[in-house]
């Protein structure tokens, strides 16, 4: 008997991302999953009296946009209940803002958000500037995140709320000293800023009903960009309690895999490591997934606070032959890899310098070695990469997770040629990864990227151009992929990457009815005009759950 549709599409352009079929015109949905794929006449056996048709004029359906990398709450509680402002801003228009919003809090009020440019860093960095942001926000405390959401900027009032000072320097990250007067100036790189967030969560922080709220705004946020399944890269107790509310409620519009945090460099989030791992399950739901830890292996280059195989370019602070530095040894990746695989979870993990990339693969390699193949690793960003290790990268089974929307020409280039100098042109070796027979997984790193679209990760795939016109030029542009490979890293790749490719990824018979409606066939249009595409609609599991 022939299941009747509850839906169904016509007279589009639909790519399904399945390499048997590329390309239909018509696709047939009953009870959340897709029950037929083809031409408008092969879907007209699954209609009913109650179905539903849509003839979609030639528009195109793409699947569900899947981002393999981004922090939905962080981006969420920052849309919701902070000050949000974006990289092209400079000193005096920050402190502007900062102004604006002191004058509408409460005395004693935190004033928290970002993003500061890493190339304000300098500017930043002197008692000077810090007495500024004490004057803006009028004696409330501030930490603001720089565009990499690794390192902050807070004031005075913040660091005396934080134990931080002149005599009282955190033993963990870096705290940066004035050079005149030795005070701290607020610039705090990793984990020295981790206690100026705990100083913030003790002054209230949010609350689980604004966590959950935070969660669904990004959600919510990503459904109109077309993504209805992603990978949160760092996830806290908060965050995981948030995603299981949801999805128990029948809220949760996506597929969501978690990271549980297992070393926490940036975020403050407590608990973490094996007290957190142990209650994943806890959260498990039909969507939500807590399948992966995170471990952060290293900083970001422009602090110098990620291993490269050969030095940064010198400076007074480190002289001529600093490499940088990773968080954990050889045997303490080990131990955390081994004791992730017996558990049966994945792991995604932060490297961004090829001097962290290569000691990741090292770990790798010993744990393939002890039977545990068929482990999903994952490694972060991964945009530097030794020649010889993109081959070991592809042998051992490691996705890599890469985020085209930070490498643009533009500010976070700038600022990694400020410390590597030529080697900042050679990053995200995407052709060669592919070539040789790797996974490329887009992630966005929203909102540690202004936006998580994945039209504009695709383009700048395409172009290795900043699809925004915010920067003239081209990054290495030989590592340049088709449009085609670009739609396959921001959809199946990614799932295959999270563990979700029996789900979702692709538009097959079977598979959840996650897709998207775009008012035109970006994949075949001119690669530089991929972002005019426009979202008309959002599916997720055959419900419409984004509408322009």
């Amino acid at each position: 008997m022939t299941t009747i549709a509850d839906l169904i599409l016509t007279g589009a352009t639909v790519r399904t991302v399945d390499r048997s079929r590329p390309v239909a015109t018509a696709i047939a949905v009953a009870d959340g999953r897709i029950i037929a794929v083809g031409s408008d006449a092969d879907v007209e056996a699954f209609r009913g009296r109650r179905t539903e048709v849509r003839d979609l004029s030639g528009a195109a359906v793409y699947p569900g946009f899947v981002d393999v990398h981004n922090h939905h709450e962080v981006a969420g509680v920052t849309d919701l209940f902070e000050l949000s402002f974006g990289t092209s801003l400079d000193l005096d228009a920050i402190l502007s803002l900062v102004r604006e919003r002191a004058a509408s809090l409460p005395v004693g009020a935190w004033i928290t958000g970002g993003s500061w440019a890493s190339t304000l860093m300098d500017e930043l960095n002197t008692s000077s500037a810090r007495r500024r942001l004490d004057e803006a926000a009028d004696g409330r405390p501030v930490m603001l995140s720089d565009d990499s959401h690794h390192n902050r900027w807070a004031n005075s009032e913040a660091l005396r709320l934080a134990g931080i000072a002149k005599d009282a320097i955190p033993a963990e990250g870096v705290t940066l000293l004035d050079a005149t007067d030795g005070e701290p100036t607020g610039v705090l790189l990793e984990a020295a800023g981790i206690l100026v967030a705990q100083a913030h969560a003790r002054a209230g922080g949010l609350s689980a009903e604004q966590h959950r709220a935070a969660s669904r705004r990004g959600v919510e946020m990503l459904n109109s960009f077309g993504v209805t399944a992603f990978q949160d890269a760092a996830a806290s107790l908060e965050i995981l309690n948030a995603l299981k509310s949801l999805d128990d409620a029948g809220d949760l519009n996506a597929w969501v895999v978690s990271s549980l945090t297992i070393n926490d460099e940036i975020f403050g989030h407590e608990p973490v490591g094996d007290d957190l791992i142990a209650r994943g399950e806890e959260f498990r739901t039909a969507h939500h997934r807590p399948d992966f830890a995170k471990i952060f292996l290293d900083g970001v280059p422009p602090a110098r606070t990620a291993l490269f195989i050969d030095p940064y370019l010198p400076d007074d602070a480190h002289g001529a032959h600093f490499h940088g530095t990773t968080t954990m040894s050889f045997d303490e990746l080990y131990d955390w890899l081994r004791r992730v695989a017996e558990r049966g979870l994945g792991a995604k993990v932060h490297a961004t310098g090829d001097g962290s990339a290569r000691l990741l693969l090292d770990v790798v390699e010993r744990v393939r070695a002890e039977g545990f193949t068929d482990t999903p690793f994952q490694i972060a960003h991964g945009q530097f990469l030794a020649d010889d290790d993109i081959r070991r990268l592809v042998d051992l089974r490691v996705s890599a997770d890469i985020s085209p929307f930070i490498w643009y020409p533009g500010v976070i280039p700038d600022a990694l040629a400020a410390v590597l100098g030529d080697r900042a042109e050679h990053s995200q070796p995407n052709r060669s990864i592919i070539d040789a027979g790797g996974l490329v997984a887009g992630g966005s790193d929203w909102p540690v990227s202004e936006s998580p679209n994945p039209l504009e990760g695709m383009q700048g795939l395409v172009t290795r151009a900043d699809p925004l016109g915010r920067a003239p030029g081209t990054l290495w542009l030989e590592q340049a992929i088709t449009a085609e490979e670009a739609l396959e890293v921001f959809t199946i790749n990614a799932a295959r990457a999270m563990g979700l490719a029996d789900e979702t990824g692709s538009i097959e018979v079977g598979k959840s009815a996650d897709f998207v409606v775009l008012d035109r066939d970006a994949v075949a249009g001119p690669a530089d005009r991929m972002i005019q595409a426009r979202v008309l609609s959002t599916w997720f599991a055959g419900r419409e759950v984004f509408t322009a």
